[in-house]
């Protein structure tokens, strides 16, 4: 098993403490978990009945971590790879980056190309009915965890 599975795995067990500590607990079989490793494909939607939170790694750095509701499917399956979306995606940060004009296939142009050859991305999905707040609580969680480099 990859260092970023294992990230995410460390990562999940822990906030299953997190979630009954703020009186929200989980079932572990309540979280789904997509393992997307580099190259990848991005999802083509947000399966019915979920919410999700997801985060691209690469090199072994967390680059983006964020969230979706059970009604924003081009953010997740298409705005972070788009070099035309919101500055707040993941292709909007890596053009705003100059380190990564030295990083080998790189291309400002088509970030998109790059986010699906090299990055791995992690789905974490949970039941739409449960509490937003528990989503957010695992999207501050992560944040705080794992100090992705596009965030703040």
């Amino acid at each position: 098993m990859s260092t970023w599975e294992n990230d995410i795995k460390r990562s999940l067990r822990d906030f299953l403490t997190v979630s009954q500590l703020a009186g929200d607990q989980i079932n572990p079989n309540d979280i789904q978990v997509e393992f997307l490793g580099a190259p990848h494909k991005p999802p083509s939607r947000i399966p019915a009945g979920k919410m999700a939170v997801y985060a691209f790694w690469w090199n072994g750095v967390w680059l983006k971590v964020g969230k979706v509701g059970p009604k924003s499917h081009a953010r997740y399956t298409s705005q972070h790879y788009n070099a035309k979306s919101a500055r707040s995606t993941l292709a909007g940060s890596l053009i705003n980056d100059p380190e990564m004009n030295t990083v080998t296939g790189f291309n400002p142009q088509n970030p998109g190309a790059w986010i699906k050859a090299s990055t791995c991305r992690v789905n974490i999905l949970l039941p739409s009915e449960r509490n937003k707040e528990l989503l957010s609580l695992l999207e501050a969680f992560l944040h705080v965890r794992w100090q992705p480099k596009y965030e703040g």
